[in-house]
């Protein structure tokens, strides 16, 4: 994964959710953010919009949230813990990331963190029809190094991004207490 588990964009995430929703009148919690992690943008608002009752253009809101992301590039931080791994296995293990982010936004936050090359491919949500918790993104990372699913490893820090991984037949390490799953 890379949001939360990578690269600590989360913070930059929520206030840009927070206030792109709110310029639509919807109110977005931070409990309610950090539960739909790994949901692409475009779900999150018609889910957001159909709970409030309005109807809202998904694609530009979340094309707006994601504007409003970009705003707070600079204050992104590398996850230590998660980049020390990835450091010790870059070059021995073939490596991909497995986001629910665009592409575009998932090299812009991994070029900030300077680790971008470090991964031999990138599944984002723009290459799979079904999002997290849907497992899809999971095995298209593992097909794009030429490794079963079975034998990955994903790293997670979202109980979405942990099913999926699972539901993909992957072992998984939750980033959250690197418990593995």
């Amino acid at each position: 994964d890379c949001d939360g588990t990578l690269a600590d964009t989360m913070p930059a995430h929520y206030v840009a959710w927070h206030t792109t929703m709110q310029r639509h009148g919807i109110t977005f919690t931070e409990d309610r953010f950090y539960a739909l992690g790994g949901v692409p943008s475009e779900k999150i608002v018609a889910m957001r919009a159909g709970e409030a009752g309005l109807t809202l253009d998904a694609v530009a809101v979340a094309h707006e949230k994601e504007l409003a992301y970009v705003e707070f590039l600079h204050e992104i931080k590398p996850v230590d813990r998660v980049i020390t791994i990835a450091r010790d296995h870059r070059g021995k293990l073939p490596m991909a990331v497995a986001t629910g982010s665009a592409r575009w936004l998932a090299e812009k936050s991994l070029t900030q963190i300077g680790v971008l090359d470090w991964f031999d491919a990138l599944a984002c949500s723009d290459d799979v029809t079904n999002h997290k918790p849907a497992p899809d993104v999971f095995p298209e990372a593992a097909r794009r190094i030429h490794i079963e699913p079975r034998d990955c490893c994903a790293y997670e820090d979202t109980d979405l991004g942990i099913a999926a991984a699972k539901a993909a037949g992957m072992d998984v390490v939750d980033v959250r207490t690197f418990e593995v799953h």
